[in-house]
């Protein structure tokens, strides 16, 4: 099988300009890291399919930058990163999806919720493409959608979606540890009404809060160091240093 495969074609480099351009987080990477998420972005463009839907188009510059977005978690992760999905579909502004869940007494409960961003467990990445936008607009603001539903996918890759990806042994260890400790205390003073540094959003699930801090770690490191110093450390450990880390 060897003898037939064939690495990627690398994104043309015009292109890949122009996405560093548009990406402050890519323009912020030293040459080697670039290198290394240019070739993750080529791989991205050969094994998914990128879907815009709902009268989106999306030209070459536009696929590569959703490309780099996608990989920018998996710097130090790598490709493995990538496996158990395919697809990323990409609507032009923010999608509903319905709902339908069971409660304990038996009762059907049926509705909707307004989506930036989603990410299926066994399925594709769902990306709102005004609010990439919007991130590459204030991108220290502390949100990163993409990162956020890569993390989930990270996440998912060991069967179990709960806020900690495949690590080895120990790591896991002293990541469960300090993730719990924060999570715990995050949730704490939500529930008490009292300010949070980190979005409250994080308070919703383990899953969530790992979400969320994958952000902050790409778009607001400094504040995420500030009021969850183990857990920013955990991430640098993770995903490399946070591109913004020096400014």
């Amino acid at each position: 099988m060897r003898r037939w495969w064939r690495p990627p074609a690398p994104i043309d480099a015009s292109v890949w300009a122009e996405v560093r351009v548009a990406l402050p987080w890519v323009a912020a990477l030293d040459g080697e890291r670039d290198q290394r998420l240019h070739a993750l972005a080529s791989l991205f463009l050969n094994e998914k399919t990128i879907t815009p839907v709902a009268g989106l188009q999306l030209g070459r510059t536009q696929r590569a930058m959703l490309a780099a977005l996608c990989c920018l978690p998996l710097l130090e992760f790598g490709e493995e990163g990538l496996h158990g999905w395919s697809q990323l579909i990409v609507y032009p502004d923010a999608f509903r999806v319905e709902r339908s869940h069971m409660d304990a007494a038996g009762v059907l409960h049926e509705g909707s919720d307004e989506l930036i961003g989603e990410a299926w467990e066994a399925g594709p990445v769902i990306l709102s493409w005004a609010d990439v936008m919007a991130d590459c607009a204030n991108p220290r603001a502390g949100f990163c959608v993409a990162a956020h539903e890569i993390a989930h996918k990270l996440d998912a890759l060991d069967g179990v979606l709960d806020g900690t990806p495949p690590l080895p042994r120990d790591w896991q260890l002293e990541w469960a540890g300090d993730f719990q400790h924060a999570y715990e205390g995050l949730v704490a003073n939500v529930e008490a009404g009292l300010p949070s540094a980190i979005d409250p959003y994080a308070a919703e699930a383990p899953e969530e809060f790992f979400a969320v801090v994958t952000e902050y770690h790409f778009s607001d490191p400094a504040t995420l160091h500030k009021a969850m110093p183990e857990v920013a450390a955990h991430l640098v450990r993770l995903y490399g240093a946070a591109p913004f880390a020096a400014a």
